[in-house]
């Protein structure tokens, strides 16, 4: 690679953590490709894209944003505020329109068994209020999230797995970065979180450079060589200035 390749910045989705793409950046690192993963605060589309367009920033030079799930709707919002953003790359993920939330692309399509698993938590706000975030009950974690790898890990994921705030699911997506820059998007076919139709019907509008992996919606986890190998190709095939 040269001097000139872009950073790949990793976001993750609810339910999990930024430890869920070690794997890819470890594949990632041995292909010359820098690669790191952010932490976000999962509160709402708007608030985390701006955190993570801060953190993108700070990076000197060109950036590919790779979102897993939810994180599909914060990078989709950051390249709007970070103008060192190349290319996007959808893993699993949402890549909402314009005035478009996530549940509306949820109820698009047939609702399958995943709502079952949520479990709301009530937790204080700085400002001394409630609100509702939601995790996802450890009986159910591998079958809904992360069929496809061990039951032991499926275990530890579900044990350190991080809340979502339930009004993300309801707040209307801005500006639709996906419509100017080059985008990829990696369907996980065995998907029981976001229904794989979905994730096609997001793709074919975005006109992205589209794959197919045989793999549960924690398919980076379980395939992280097909997921970087697919960043990859984002960086190597123009999501690059």
């Amino acid at each position: 690679m040269s001097e000139t390749t872009p950073t790949v910045v990793l976001v993750h989705g609810a339910f999990a953590d930024a430890s869920s793409w070690s794997g890819v950046i470890s594949d990632l690192r041995s292909r010359g490709i820098p690669a790191i993963a952010v932490a976000n605060e999962l509160r709402g589309p708007g608030l985390d894209g701006a955190w993570v367009a801060a953190q993108v920033r700070e990076i000197d030079g060109p950036v590919v944003l790779v979102g897993h799930s939810y994180g599909g709707a914060m990078i989709t919002a950051a390249a709007n505020e970070a103008d060192n953003v190349t290319g996007l790359v959808f893993v699993a993920a949402f890549s909402p329109d314009e005035g478009e939330s996530l549940q509306d692309l949820l109820g698009s399509f047939p609702a399958n068994d995943f709502a079952s698993g949520l479990a709301p938590h009530v937790l204080p706000t700085g400002d001394g209020g409630e609100e509702v975030f939601l995790g996802l009950k450890l009986d159910l974690f591998h079958q809904l999230f992360a069929a496809d790898v061990t039951a032991e890990q499926a275990e530890i994921m579900g044990r350190t797995q991080r809340p979502i705030a339930a009004a993300a699911f309801e707040e209307k997506s801005g500006t639709a970065s996906w419509k100017r820059l080059p985008s990829y998007t990696l369907v996980a076919t065995g998907d029981e979180a976001i229904h794989p139709d979905v994730q096609r019907k997001m793709a074919a509008r975005a006109n992205a450079t589209t794959i197919e992996v045989d793999g549960s919606h924690a398919v980076a986890v379980s395939q992280p060589k097909a997921v970087a190998a697919f960043i990859a190709s984002a960086v190597e095939g123009g999501a690059t200035r």
